[in-house]
């Protein structure tokens, strides 16, 4: 009778080939040398660079698995883990494959019911890991004090240039956590902290970050409570910042004024590209103001103003302006 250890290599592949992709990656491994000797020769195995998970209504006892197959596995760059249910006993057994592991880069564990202290877990991983650059925790149970953990993480490490933790609870004061690390890092390019009630106290934080800050190119703020005070400490930051170049203000509260405040910002600024106002309501006197300030700025390309208040006239004043700014394709 023939084993794993004695079966042709030949007939050992097609019983790999009627095998999914979570089991080659889970159930093949570390059963015995040969058989990790015939993975490495596989092609399926040798390729899989993506795993996709998400809704897959996993559980603690499948994250331990994979934590453990991630410990030594090679070959995967991408995977998502978004939408189980996890927690935080799971995150930590992903995090603890982090601290070995060499070849993922990104990471998705959106919407996987992790709190506190699961992201204490992976950002204390983050210290030593060295490959990964994109990771997601939005949709979690992430407050102020996970958010903590996070800054203090990047802090220090030097690879991550995307983080996403939006629709989290980490409020002002997280913000302000982020926005500290912000000062010194030096990497980060990417920063998502929509619909993580941030108010204008955290809006102030991100902007006294960004007057310092010269790596992060584009940055979330979308649904965050964010009014005419925090916006101003916004506009304030990009006169003189020289690197965002994305900016997502959308469905805050900033109106008029909040858009003057913008419009004189954009009169000095010289980096922005993007900008999304939309579902702000602003009037036409505000709106007024942004058209003012696209006569003179030459690099905004992308504008978002709808879902506000601008009214057929002063829409066609923008429009007018923007037939004689080329630079600007979207609005």
């Amino acid at each position: 009778m023939h084993t794993f250890s004695t079966l042709p290599v030949e007939l050992v592949y097609r019983i790999m080939d009627h095998q999914n992709e979570l089991t080659l990656f889970l159930s093949m491994q570390n059963i015995c040398r040969r058989l990790n000797q015939i993975l490495s020769t596989y092609e399926r195995y040798r390729t899989l660079t993506t795993l996709n998970l998400n809704y897959c209504s996993i559980r603690l006892v499948t994250a331990q698995r994979i934590g453990h197959a991630l410990r030594t596995n090679t070959t995967l760059t991408t995977l998502n883990f978004s939408q189980n249910q996890i927690r935080d006993k799971g995150a930590q057994h992903i995090a603890d494959a982090l601290r070995t592991n060499t070849a993922l880069t990104t990471l998705d564990l959106s919407g996987d019911g992790i709190g506190d202290e699961g992201a204490q877990h992976i950002a204390d991983a983050l210290q030593t890991n060295t490959t990964l650059t994109t990771l997601y925790l939005g949709s979690n149970r992430i407050g102020r004090e996970g958010a903590q953990h996070i800054a203090d993480a990047l802090r220090t490490n030097t690879t991550l240039t995307t983080l996403q933790l939006s629709g989290d609870e980490i409020g002002g004061e997280g913000a302000q956590h982020i926005a500290d690390a912000l000062r010194t890092n030096t990497t980060l390019t990417t920063l998502r902290l929509g619909s993580d009630k941030i108010r204008d106290e955290g809006a102030q934080h991100i902007a006294d970050a960004l007057r310092t800050n010269t790596a992060l190119t584009t940055l979330n703020l979308g649904c965050n409570l964010i009014g005419r005070e925090g916006v101003q400490h916004i506009a304030d930051a990009l006169r003189t910042n020289t690197t965002l170049a994305r900016l997502d203000l959308s469905w805050n509260k900033i109106r008029d004024e909040g858009a003057q405040h913008i419009a004189d910002a954009l009169r000095t600024n010289t980096a922005l590209t993007t900008l999304n106002l939309q579902h702000n309501g602003i009037g036409r006197e505000g709106a007024q103001h942004i058209a003012d300030a696209l006569r003179t700025n030459t690099t905004l390309t992308t504008l978002m103003l709808n879902d506000n208040r601008i009214g057929d006239e002063v829409a066609e004043q923008i429009a007018e302006v923007l037939g004689r700014n080329t630079n600007v394709k979207t609005v």
